[in-house]
């Protein structure tokens, strides 16, 4: 059984910064693209930022320049390190990864989520 559980978020004055952390845990062989997504209340889930298992990212243009995706793969964690954030940053966050288990088979898991308030 493999678990994604997120970490990190709250209440932040805009301008401020918040660290966001995901990590999978349970029978993994591999995890492929780590991404964040967001859904404000009323809206659709938007992708936020994505890494793949290089280091490649890429991100949504509402946070380009102001959130930086990482990843530590010893220790199947994704970040999401957030600066000057914004009123309209307000959501609940998820983290979404592909994960290849020890079957040899890939699925893609979801994170509960954390609300980030500002």
């Amino acid at each position: 059984q493999v678990q994604l559980v997120e970490s990190g978020g709250g209440f932040v004055q805009a301008g401020g910064s918040l660290r966001l952390s995901c990590a999978a845990s349970g029978s993994i062989f591999r995890i492929n693209v780590m991404d964040w997504y967001r859904q404000a209340q009323g809206k659709e889930r938007e992708l936020v930022a994505v890494i793949t298992r290089g280091g490649r990212t890429n991100y949504a243009d509402s946070v380009k320049g102001r959130f930086t995706i990482s990843r530590d793969n010893a220790k199947n964690t994704v970040y999401l390190q957030m600066n000057s954030l914004k009123p309209e940053d307000t959501a609940v966050y998820y983290c979404n990864a592909e994960i290849v288990d020890d079957s040899g088979r890939g699925y893609d898991y979801w994170g509960q989520g954390t609300q980030v308030n500002l």
